[in-house]
C-alpha cells in the first residue's frame, strides 16, 4: 500500500474520532503497557546457513477507550515498537519482516530499519461499537474471537492463532464490520464481513450459537479468505469437567475438501493445580514428513503441518505471586514434539516478571524437530 493510503486510512478514523469528541461529552480511559521481551535463540536452516541471535523487543501500547454517547463506544490501541540485537541482520528477519499484511488498510509504518534498530508504529486494534434497534454493531480493526480451543480452534479461522508463538496473549486482528443480535437471552446470531487487500480473499461468514443445558452450541458457516468453510462448535461443565470440541469441513481450491476437529477437556483442582488437553486431526495436513510446507508454516498461511496432534496445558499458582505454565505439543504423525516452559512473577501490582524457554525436539526433517530452542525473558509494566 502506498504512504499516501496508508496515511488516509490513519487520518480518517483520527478525524472522526476527533469530530465525535468535540460535538459529545465522551468519557475517557486512558491505560497501556510497557513490554520488553528478549529472545535468545537461533536461525532456522531451511532457506539459509544458521546463526545465533538474540533479539530485544521494546512494545508501548497504549489504549484509549470510551464512550460517545449512551448507545456507542470505541476502543483504540496503538503500538510503538522498537527492535534490537543481532536478529536485525540475519536473512530470516529480512525475510519475516517483508511478509504483506493480511489486512485491508495496513495501519502500521516502519520510521527506523537498520542493523542497529528497527522501529515501526501503528494501530493493534481501532474500532467503533454502537448498538442500534436491538442490534450491536462493530466496524474497524477488531479480534473476531470464534471457538474455544486452547491449541488449534478450526472455528476460529479470521484471526488464525499459531500454537507456538512466543507471545501467546497476540492476535493480529481485522478490518471488518460485525453486527450481532441477541435475540433472546441465551442466543445470537453475528454477520461478519472482512476486507482484504486482495478482494478475492475478503471474508463472509455468518454464526449462530446458543446454550442448552449448560453447553453453548454454534454453527458457522461462510467464505473465508479462499476457501468456503462449514462447522460446528460446543462447550461447557460436565459435572467439574469442561468439555469443548470443533468440527469444520472446507472447500478449498489449493487443498481440495478436508474436515478439521479438536475435542479438548480441562480440570482444576481446588489447590489452583489445573489440567488441559485436546486431541486436533488436521485433515489439511500431510502424514508424511517430506510432503510439509515449510513456507505456508512460516507465512503464517497454515497453522500445522501434520494431521495428529495433541497438546496439553499444566498450570499452578506455586504463590499468590509465582505461577508455572507448560505447554506441550506432540505431532504424532512425525513424533515431533513441542514444550513451553514459563516461569511468572507478579512482581508488584502492575509489573510483571517472566521467565521461559521452549524446546522443540524431534527428527531434522519433522515439524518440531526443524525449529530451534530458544529462552525468553521479559517484563511488563501495567498502567
Amino acid at each position: 500500500m502506498s504512504d499516501k493510503k496508508l496515511w488516509s486510512a490513519l487520518l480518517v478514523p483520527g478525524l472522526l474520532l476527533g469530530s465525535f469528541l468535540q460535538t459529545a461529552q465522551a468519557q475517557l480511559e486512558v491505560s497501556g503497557y510497557y513490554k520488553n521481551l528478549f529472545v535468545k535463540s537461533r536461525t532456522l536452516g531451511l532457506v539459509a546457513p544458521q546463526e545465533s541471535y538474540d533479539l530485544d523487543l521494546n512494545r508501548l501500547r497504549l489504549e484509549l477507550k470510551g464512550s460517545l454517547t449512551e448507545e456507542t463506544t470505541f476502543n483504540v490501541q496503538y503500538d510503538n515498537e522498537v527492535l534490537l540485537g543481532s536478529y536485525l541482520e540475519t536473512n530470516q528477519f529480512l525475510v519475516q519482516k517483508n511478509l504483506p499484511s493480511d489486512t485491508f488498510f495496513n495501519l502500521n509504518r516502519t520510521y527506523a530499519d537498520d542493523t542497529l534498530a528497527y522501529a515501526r508504529h501503528g494501530f493493534y486494534r481501532a474500532y467503533l461499537d454502537t448498538r442500534v434497534v436491538g442490534v450491536d454493531i462493530r466496524v474497524g480493526r477488531q479480534r473476531i474471537a470464534w471457538g474455544s480451543a486452547l491449541f488449534w480452534s478450526p472455528i476460529d479461522i479470521i484471526n488464525p492463532f499459531d500454537p507456538t508463538q512466543i507471545e501467546r496473549e497476540q492476535r493480529v486482528g481485522v478490518d471488518a464490520l460485525t453486527v450481532d443480535w441477541d435475540y433472546n437471552d441465551l442466543s445470537r446470531l453475528s454477520l461478519v464481513y472482512a476486507a482484504h487487500d486482495d478482494p478475492v480473499r475478503d471474508t463472509t461468514a455468518i454464526r449462530w450459537r446458543t446454550n442448552i443445558t449448560r453447553f453453548d452450541l454454534g454453527l458457522t458457516t461462510g467464505r473465508f479468505r479462499d476457501d468456503t468453510l462449514a462447522g460446528f462448535d460446543f462447550a461447557g461443565q460436565l459435572g467439574s469437567m469442561g468439555l469443548r470440541g470443533e468440527w469444520t469441513r472446507t472447500w478449498s481450491p489449493v487443498d481440495g475438501q478436508y474436515q478439521r476437529a479438536v475435542l479438548g477437556a480441562d480440570y482444576s483442582f481446588p489447590n489452583t493445580l489445573a489440567f488441559m488437553v485436546e486431541l486436533y486431526y488436521n485433515g489439511q495436513g500431510k502424514n508424511d514428513a517430506s510432503d510439509y510446507d515449510f513456507g505456508r508454516l512460516l507465512s503464517g498461511k497454515i497453522q500445522s503441518l501434520a494431521q495428529r496432534y495433541v497438546g496439553a496445558l499444566v498450570g499452578y499458582d506455586i504463590s499468590p505471586i509465582w505461577k508455572l505454565q507448560n505447554y506441550y505439543i506432540q505431532n504424532l504423525d512425525d513424533s515431533s514434539e513441542f514444550l513451553y516452559l514459563r516461569l511468572i512473577v507478579s512482581a508488584t501490582d502492575n509489573i510483571e516478571l517472566a521467565a521461559g524457554t521452549q524446546i522443540f525436539s524431534g527428527k531434522n526433517d519433522s515439524e518440531y524437530g526443524t525449529f530451534e530452542d530458544n529462552f525468553t525473558m521479559q517484563l511488563q509494566w501495567f498502567f
